[in-house]
């Protein structure tokens, strides 16, 4: 396999870095990264709260560091889009996201929309497929994507789902260490399997310890557990099904995954994400030069 000469520019996902939103993205561009991703759900981002004036004011501070904006995160939780119940105030949450990501300069928002079910005639599939569906047609309108991120099933599971959906409105958010910690999928293949559909990337890396139900994870309708970000953190930190670990020390195959992402012709974002540990900071310094190591 020929060494990749990665082209890509390196994101950082601001929230990462555990500080607040301003200094987090004054410490981005103070590790080098070319630019950022932000949560949009709720805090200082959040739609709902922004004013027009807000939002230049935001603008012009991120083009003021020099900083893109890779994507915008719009992870809704509790289990995604697996509820009729709650879709429709979520679908419109959603929309309101993809309004200000293209406000301020970005036309992708990155997700999770629960587990897709294996069973196609099933209510959650459906409920899923209509939700997705109506989210599709609104990102396409707006030249937009929608970005499922992977993990929760595996790539040709992801791919059927997304082939039904009628347009690419709702793309993929391709996270190479979710796949190697929870389902034990391989990412380079699923950079083929999902090539068509892939607007954006996580980088981050991990290793998996023993085998896992994904909705332990992930969660899913009508499963006992509920799940919140603290506890899926506590589970990559210290469970022991899966461990999440710097770039690098995992089981990501960068080489053959960087390599991957070329012969695909992807030409987005590397958007480091740290869900865990005591020195963010330090870890995403570091993967930042580790990334950068694969330009020379």
């Amino acid at each position: 396999m020929t060494f990749p000469v990665m082209t890509n520019k390196i994101g950082v996902i601001v929230d990462s870095f555990q500080v607040g939103v301003k200094e987090g993205l004054l410490k981005a561009k103070q590790v080098g990264a070319d630019g950022v991703q932000m949560y949009a759900v709720q805090g200082e981002l959040d739609p709902a709260a922004l004013t027009p004036a807000a939002r230049k004011e935001w603008k012009a501070f991120i083009d003021g560091l020099g900083l893109d904006i890779s994507a915008l995160v719009g992870d809704l939780g509790g289990h995604g889009f697996q509820d009729s119940a709650q879709n429709q105030a979520k679908i419109d949450k959603s929309k309101r996201i993809m309004e200000l990501g293209m406000e301020l300069g970005t036309n992708i928002i990155t997700t999770h929309i629960g587990i897709v079910p294996s069973d196609k005639n099933s209510r959650v599939y459906e409920t899923m497929h209509t939700a997705c569906v109506e989210l599709a047609r609104f990102a396409n309108d707006m030249n937009a994507y929608f970005a499922i991120e992977t993990g929760p099933e595996t790539a040709a599971h992801l791919k059927l789902f997304l082939d039904g959906l009628g347009t690419k409105g709702v793309a993929v958010n391709f996270d190479p260490a979710n796949m190697v910690m929870v389902t034990g999928d391989d990412p380079v293949q699923g950079v083929h399997i999902l090539k068509d559909y892939i607007v954006h990337t996580h980088a981050k890396d991990g290793v998996k310890l023993g085998h896992v139900d994904p909705r332990d994870v992930y969660g899913d309708y009508g499963y006992e557990k509920s799940l919140d970000h603290e506890h899926i953190a506590s589970m990559a930190e210290s469970g022991p099904a899966f461990r999440e670990v710097p770039l690098g020390d995992g089981a990501v195959d960068w080489p053959a995954y960087l390599s991957a992402l070329q012969e695909i012709s992807y030409g987005g974002y590397l958007t480091i994400e740290r869900e865990v540990g005591t020195n963010p900071e330090g870890d995403i310094n570091r993967a930042v030069q580790f990334l950068k190591g694969f330009r020379v």
